[in-house]
Formats: structure tokens, C-alpha cells, sequence
């Protein structure tokens, strides 16, 4: 049994369902034709099950981190320094701390590849990147870690008026 044509080109259908994919996961709504989002539900339930299934495969490691010192209206502190040959230049001063940080498993870190495969990059409204990957792990598995697969659901709207797709509305349960 294979994927539905969807009346487009290998690389245009697959651009298009990795599209509709990541909007699914990011806004957990979507709106499109029917046949679209038969083939979105399954992708994005398998990423779902995936994100479920390793979510808890991580380790806490403790990790030296070396960051510039900031001042009280945090710009970067700087010492005047002077060069083997007499010349004075302005050095940030650094300050090494450890912090404790997530280490993904060999396993996990194989799902976050195939999820990142699945998924476009996305970028807020302030410009900053959101690692959709993230929510699949630490907002939607927990939310689903109770349910057994059926993590989408179909809701029809009715045609579409210019030429009578039925249209319906993709969302996370």
C-alpha cells in the first residue's frame, strides 16, 4: 500500500506534507483539503508515538559552560589589556560555571534526527528559533503518554466553494 499522489510531484508533495506536518505541531491546528490530512495524521502520528516511546531517554549531565560576564544592564564587562608589543586593546571578561543539561541517549538522539527530517524550521514572531522537536518531547509525550496511538483528529467543515473539496480541520486531540 503506498502514500497518495496527491496530484503533485515526489519533491512538491513531500515539501508539502512537511509543511502541513510542522504546522500541525506547532499550532496544533491545521485547515486543509481531506485527502491532505489523511496523509499529514499519519506522519504526524508516527512522530508523536516516537516522541512518546523516547521521552524519558535522556540523562542529566553536569556541563562547563564558559559565558562573558555581564554588568547590571547586561552589556559585556571588559578589562583594558595591554599586547607583548605596548598596545592596549579591551578584553571580555569570561566567567566558567557548570550547569546541568539534558543528554539525549543514542536512541533519542536517532528520533530527534527523524523528527527533525520530518519538520521545517520555525522561527517565532521575535525571530528566534523554536526547536519543534523539543515540544514533541517535553510538551506533547507527556500530554499523550496515557494513549495508545490516535493522537489526531478529523473534523469536517464541508466544500470548498470554488471546487467542492471537502475541507476539514486536522488537530491534536
Amino acid at each position: 500500500m503506498g502514500t497518495r499522489k496527491l496530484g503533485k510531484t515526489t519533491d512538491i508533495r513531500l515539501s508539502m506534507l512537511k509543511n502541513l506536518t510542522t504546522d500541525l505541531i506547532w499550532h496544533e491546528k491545521i485547515e486543509t483539503t481531506e485527502a491532505r490530512a489523511k496523509e499529514v495524521k499519519a506522519v504526524a502520528d508516527s512522530l508523536i508515538a516516537l516522541a512518546v516511546k523516547e521521552k524519558d531517554n535522556y540523562e542529566e549531565i553536569d556541563a562547563k559552560v564558559i559565558k562573558a560576564k555581564l554588568d547590571s544592564k547586561g552589556n559585556k564587562q571588559t578589562d583594558l589589556v595591554k599586547s607583548k608589543n605596548g598596545k592596549e586593546f579591551l578584553k571580555v571578561v569570561k566567567e566558567e560555571k557548570t550547569e546541568k543539561r539534558q543528554k539525549d541517549k543514542p536512541s533519542r538522539l536517532n528520533a530527534r534526527r527523524k523528527m527533525m527530517a520530518k519538520l521545517n524550521k520555525v522561527k517565532d514572531s521575535d525571530g528566534n528559533n523554536i526547536d519543534l522537536a523539543d515540544k514533541l518531547f517535553n510538551v506533547l509525550a507527556p500530554k499523550y503518554a496515557d494513549r495508545v496511538g490516535g493522537y489526531t483528529q478529523i473534523i469536517r467543515k464541508g466544500a470548498r466553494r470554488g471546487d467542492s473539496s471537502e475541507i476539514v480541520v486536522l488537530k491534536l486531540v
